[in-house]
Parts: C-alpha cells; sequence; structure tokens
C-alpha cells in the first residue's frame, strides 16, 4: 500500500519537477551565457551536493579543517541556515548557535581558530575573509554549489552511499535541489557513509553510474564514530554507555546510518525523529527533560546543550575508505602546490 501511494505522489508531482527542473536549467544557461555574473575566487573549495541535505558535509568540512589548520590559515564561509540573525555576521567569543546557525556553530566551537563568517550572500562572505587584517590562506564553502554567483577554485560533491543521485527525482517528486548535468563541473565526487567492507566490484559498479565524464575522479569515505559518548562535563565509554536504555533525538536529514549503528551495537533506545535542523519549542524542551538519558548527533546537541542536562552526543569523523583514495582526494585539490600559486 506505501509503495502504491509513494507511485501515485510521484506520479502526482511530476509536472512540478519537470517545471522545477527548466527553470534550473534556464538558471545555469544564464550564467553560462554570462547573463548574470560570476565571480571567480582562487584558494576556495567549495563542498556541496545537488540534494536536500544528509549527505555528510559537515564531517567532510570538518575533516578539510583538521587536516589544513596544522599548516594554513582557514576561513569558512557559510549561509548558517536557520540562524536567526541577518546580513553577515563574523564568529567570535561571544557568538552563540542562534547568531551563526547550528553547523557553523559546531565548526567554529570545536575549532576556533578559524575566521568564519556567514551569509547568504557568499561573494559578500568571502570578500570579507580575504580583505580582514588576517587573511586565511584558503577558504571552505559550505554547501555553495548552487550558488552560481561564486565560482570556486575547487568542487567537491558529495552523495550519500544507498541514495546516490543519479537514482533520485528532482523536487517535489525527489530529494534533488539540482539537475545532475550540474555534477559535469565537479572536481571530485565523494561517495559517503559507505560500509567498511565495501568490495572494490561495487566501487567500480557505483563509479560507472555517477562519474560525469572519464577524467573525473570518485572517492570512498565512511563514517567513524568515536568510542566516546560526551557532554559539556563529562565524558563516558561508549560501550558503557549504551548498556542502559536511552532516548535517541535527532534533527539531521538522515539519522539511519546513526539509528543501525546503534542498533548493530545492541543498544536499547526509542527514537525521537525531528526535521533538519530543527529549532525545539518550549513544549518539546519541557518534554524531554523528563527523560533521564539522551543522545543526540553533535550538531542537534549545540542547540540542546543549554536546556538540557540529560543530553549526550556521539560524535564522528568522515574517514577515506583507503588510502589511495584520500590521496587522489589531495591530489585533486592541489594542496601540496602550496594553494595553487
Amino acid at each position: 500500500m506505501a509503495k502504491k501511494l509513494v507511485h501515485f505522489l510521484r506520479f502526482l508531482f511530476f509536472p512540478f519537477s519537470v517545471l522545477y527542473g527548466i527553470v534550473i536549467k534556464i538558471r545555469h544557461w544564464m550564467y553560462e551565457k554570462h547573463f548574470f555574473e560570476s565571480r571567480t575566487f582562487r584558494n576556495t573549495i567549495c563542498i556541496g551536493n545537488i540534494s536536500v541535505g544528509g549527505t555528510g558535509k559537515s564531517p567532510m568540512i570538518e575533516y578539510l579543517i583538521r587536516c589544513l589548520l596544522p599548516t594554513y590559515k582557514v576561513g569558512v564561509v557559510s549561509r548558517g541556515y536557520k540562524r536567526k540573525t541577518k546580513g553577515l555576521v563574523e564568529a567570535s567569543e561571544n557568538s552563540t548557535v542562534s547568531d551563526l546557525g547550528d553547523e557553523p556553530f559546531q565548526f567554529w566551537k570545536k575549532y576556533p581558530e578559524i575566521n568564519l563568517v556567514v551569509d547568504s550572500d557568499r561573494v559578500r562572505g568571502i570578500e570579507k575573509l580575504f580583505s580582514s587584517a588576517n587573511p586565511p590562506d584558503v577558504i571552505l564553502l559550505d554547501d555553495a554549489f548552487q550558488h552560481r554567483r561564486v565560482k570556486a577554485q575547487k568542487n567537491v560533491v558529495l552523495t550519500s552511499y544507498g541514495n546516490l543521485y543519479t537514482e533520485d527525482y528532482l523536487l517535489p517528486v525527489g530529494r534533488l535541489r539540482d539537475v545532475i548535468s550540474r555534477v559535469n563541473v565537479a572536481d571530485v565526487i565523494v561517495v559517503t557513509k559507505c560500509p567498511s567492507d565495501i568490495s572494490e566490484n561495487e566501487r567500480k559498479k557505483i563509479e560507472k553510474r555517477i562519474r560525469r565524464h572519464s577524467s573525473q575522479k570518485v572517492v570512498f569515505t565512511k563514517i567513524s564514530y568515536s568510542k566516546k559518548i560526551h557532554s559539556n562535563s563529562k565524558v563516558f565509554d561508549f560501550e558503557l554507555f549504551v548498556k542502559e536504555e536511552f532516548t535517541l533525538v535527532t534533527g539531521i536529514a538522515n539519522p539511519y546510518p546513526l539509528v543501525n549503528f546503534l542498533t548493530e551495537k545492541g543498544a536499547r533506545f526509542n527514537h525521537l525523529k525531528f526535521a533538519d535542523h530543527h529549532h525545539f519549542s518550549i513544549s518539546e524542551i519541557k518534554k524531554l527533560k523528563k527523560i533521564p538519558r539522551i543522545l543526540t548527533t553533535e550538531k542537534d546537541f549545540v542547540r540542546l546543550q543549554n536546556h538540557l542536562q540529560n543530553v549526550y552526543y556521539l560524535p564522528i569523523e568522515t574517514v577515506f575508505i583507503s588510502e589511495k583514495d584520500e590521496k587522489i582526494f589531495w591530489e585533486i585539490l592541489e594542496i601540496e602546490r602550496n594553494l595553487y600559486k
């Protein structure tokens, strides 16, 4: 019955999806023919996708920050989705999650040495960082692949294992917010959230399905879960924490890799699922306060930590499936060439 309903809804919304695709293609054509201006910025790396959330952009940006910081000054420009401020906001020691948005605030909290601004106008945000007294060597553009006013030096496009963009549909039928042909400009396609034991044969099949042209590289990553559970003041061993029942609270686009991981580890939990970037209401906070133990994601934790004493998070990291994949990734970014200079 559910499958029939899905097919019916896809049939119902298909004309809107076609219209959306036409509008997107016209927009791209206008930029390509220079009816709309696009600014080129060197020393910029765009991390994006063509779907609506859930591909692992935040862990990828954190991976890049960790790798770059020992050698380079790093800047990050993000839209700051669902923040309560307007215009350009530069992160400072007084910044809150409401000022920056959950993901940018997470970057800033973990890596306060970076230069970070949030602005829906990415051009203005980039110019702000490069014109500062201590400009960054490289700027990471968070989720700016659809922001055609900016032409980054390098484009990294992410797609999730098990939910490849080639197997999806344009909005509102599916979750694609851009046409597949847009991936042609990607310098590298990263397949995220892969199983650790993905076979070489399966990798080749995926590469064949998603590679847009022969010179384009495809690499594979997985999620690495921490062995520690954190709160603001405590750290627990993961194995000890999951021995007791808890409630999992998620406000991310795709919580199922985490759900599956916890299930495989034998954890007993109730899952409360909210929309991506969900702002918890006063009544929701009151209900959550009555729960003895809550486990959440790091992104959700930054929104809940000031309201709850019973909340903990499980850190995650992006890890490449192989050293070869990681080497290819960095060769494409040309970081070893002293940032393209």
